[in-house]
C-alpha cells in the first residue's frame, strides 16, 4: 500500500485544511494510506519519512525551519515523491530557494487577481494530461519564475489587459520534474475549493500526485 503525508497550514485564504483533506480523500479512494498533518514537525519523524511514498505540502506563505527543510529535501532526493498545487506548494517557504529549486518554480504575481483565462494542454500523451482538452478557469492566473528544466504539460497565455508588458507571455501551468531520485508534480491552478470543481483541474492534480508517488 502506498503512503502519503499531507501537511497543511499557512495562509487561510487558500483553504489549506479543506483542500488538503479533499485530495487526501481522493488518494484514500485510490488505496493509499493517508495522514493529514497540521505541522511541519511531521517531517522530523525519521521512521515516518523513511516509510513515505508521497508528500503533499499545502502551506501558502509559510515558513520552514532548517531542520524541517533538510528533512523534506532529503526525503525527496532519496525517492519520496512530492506533489502540489497553486500557492500551497508554489508560493511557500519564500526564503528557501533550495525548496523552490526542488519544486521547479515560485509565484511572483497574479495580475488582475481573479480573472478569466484558459489553460492549454501542450502534451497530449503524458499520463498526467492524456485525453484532456484545453479548459477555462475563473481564478488567479499565476505568473511564476520557473525552472527551464521542467517538463511542461500545460500553459496559459497572458493577454496583457492588466499589465501590457506581459501580453503574449506563455506561462507554464502544469509541469513535472525530478529532484534526485524523487518525482515532483505541480499545477498552478487551485486557489480554493471552487477551482477543483473544474473536472480537468481535479483530474490533473489527482494524476500528478499518483505519478509523483514513489
Amino acid at each position: 500500500m502506498k503512503s502519503a503525508l499531507f501537511i497543511w497550514g499557512g495562509w487561510e485564504g487558500h483553504q489549506p485544511q479543506k483542500t488538503a483533506e479533499l485530495f487526501a480523500g481522493i488518494l484514500k479512494n485510490e488505496g493509499y494510506a493517508v495522514e493529514v498533518s497540521a505541522t511541519l514537525d511531521s517531517l522530523l519523524d525519521t521512521e515516518k519519512m523513511a516509510s513515505l511514498d508521497l508528500i503533499v505540502p499545502d502551506m501558502s506563505d509559510a515558513k520552514i525551519t532548517r531542520d524541517q527543510e533538510v528533512a523534506l529535501l532529503s526525503a525527496v532526493e532519496r525517492g519520496v515523491g512530492l506533489g502540489g498545487w497553486h500557492g500551497g506548494s508554489g508560493d511557500t517557504f519564500r526564503n528557501n530557494p533550495t525548496y523552490q529549486y526542488m519544486v521547479g518554480g515560485q509565484w511572483v504575481a497574479h495580475p488582475g487577481g481573479t480573472v478569466d483565462y484558459r489553460v492549454n494542454i501542450i502534451n497530449h500523451t503524458d499520463p498526467i494530461t492524456a485525453g484532456l482538452s484545453d479548459f477555462a478557469v475563473h481564478s488567479e492566473q499565476y505568473y511564476m519564475h520557473v525552472d527551464p528544466g521542467n517538463e511542461v504539460l500545460a500553459t496559459t497565455t497572458f493577454t496583457g489587459d492588466v499589465d501590457p508588458w506581459i501580453a503574449g507571455t506563455v506561462m507554464p501551468v502544469v509541469w513535472k520534474r525530478h529532484y534526485g531520485a524523487g518525482k515532483v508534480s505541480y499545477c498552478s491552478v487551485g486557489h480554493n475549493l471552487t477551482d477543483f470543481d473544474i473536472p480537468e483541474v481535479r483530474e490533473i492534480i489527482r494524476r500528478g500526485l499518483i505519478w509523483a508517488t514513489r
